[in-house]
């Protein structure tokens, strides 16, 4: 029997631990990734769909989201880092969310639409609506706000889109692959959400953790090619998603057919029977088969891009600071699928100098 549990107050069950998880992932015949299955209403996104409709649009994606597309942006991300690090290090107090972490990848998203990075704060007003779907889920009235404000983003982006087709970026590369306006915006808005803030939070946490761990921290700074395995450490130990949505075609180990499933992707990353002391944060750690970008079918289209994005982020703040040390009362963000802080304090900055107390 696998590990599952039913919320009295949701009435949703929530799968746990590595293998559980895993399957829920990875086996769509069993685990559709539509809500609507159960009668749930959801976004017209590619991560709700299946196949066949899932494959032949991510196909018709993947076309123009090429592992080469994605490598060639490294050297606009260093540059977009750098300038943001300026800036960010000249204030008077160093908010690592939102000078920084924040605003990186939604710039990094500007530049491979081929928009103006003018636009980046626009964007991240459309993503933190779509957002609001999601831990508004079981208020009724700030469900109905969140739904109308949701509504009025999307004619907000309806209207600027056709604009931007022909800037020469990926948005021009989507139109010209045939597919559709509403298939584009579908698209634009879980770019908007995906790929701005598992990255954000990626790079947040990452400095958390090298905070709380400073043996780790120090470890890594005598040993910078240590930095790939640490990345994928805080993915694991720190899960910027903690959770997705499945809805079995058919009853399974308890959970009825047609009901809401909460894949805990947190716990499948913290599983002891999948990981040797899973609650240490051991940035050597190899293997490290995490699910932390998911698995299968779904696997985050973004998952190379957000790890160049997070690599480049971390090289530079360790370049530019010398030790990280986090402002222990920071507050996780509203949210109810993602784990990241909501602003991240770097103590040790007065008007812009780094001091250091403690190396």
């Amino acid at each position: 029997m696998m590990p599952v549990a039913r919320d009295p107050r949701t009435g949703l069950w929530m799968m746990f631990g590595y293998e559980a998880v895993k399957r829920a992932l990875s086996d769509p015949e069993t685990f559709s990734s539509d809500p609507m299955t159960g009668g749930y209403p959801r976004p017209e996104w590619l991560i709700f769909f299946d196949p066949p409709r899932h494959s032949k649009l991510r196909d018709m994606i993947l076309r123009s989201f090429t592992p080469a597309t994605v490598a060639a942006l490294e050297p606009r991300i260093r540059e977009l880092s750098r300038t943001l690090l300026d800036a960010a290090l000249a204030k008077p107090e160093f908010d690592l969310v939102e000078d920084y972490a924040a605003p990186l990848p939604m710039q990094v998203i500007s530049s491979m639409l081929g928009i103006p990075l003018s636009e980046w704060q626009r964007f991240r007003r459309w993503s933190e609506a779509i957002l609001r779907l999601s831990y508004t889920a079981f208020d009724a009235a700030r469900q109905a706000e969140a739904a109308k404000e949701y509504f009025a983003v999307t004619e907000e982006m309806s209207g600027a889109l056709p604009a931007w087709l022909g800037s020469g970026g990926l948005l021009t590369q989507l139109h010209r692959s045939q597919l559709s306006a509403q298939e584009i915006l579908s698209f634009f808005q879980l770019l908007l959400v995906a790929g701005n803030d598992t990255t954000t939070n990626l790079i947040a946490n990452a400095v958390i953790c090298l905070s709380e761990h400073p043996a780790a921290q120090q470890q890594l700074r005598g040993e910078p090619a240590l930095l790939p395995r640490a990345i994928e450490e805080v993915l694991r130990f720190r899960s910027p998603l903690q959770f997705v949505y499945r809805v079995p075609t058919r009853d399974f180990n308890g959970i009825p057919k047609g009901a809401l499933v909460l894949p805990v992707v947190g716990s499948a990353n913290r599983d002891p029977a999948q990981f040797r002391d899973p609650d240490r944060f051991d940035i050597t750690r190899d293997p490290n088969p995490h699910v932390a970008f998911g698995h299968g079918i779904h696997f985050c289209l973004g998952a190379a891009l957000s790890r160049i994005e997070a690599r480049v982020a971390l090289s530079d703040l360790m370049e530019r600071i010398p030790h990280f040390d986090c402002s222990p009362d920071w507050q996780p963000r509203e949210a109810l699928n993602v784990m990241g802080p909501k602003e991240l304090k770097l103590i040790g900055y007065a008007h812009g100098t780094a001091t250091v107390a403690d190396l």
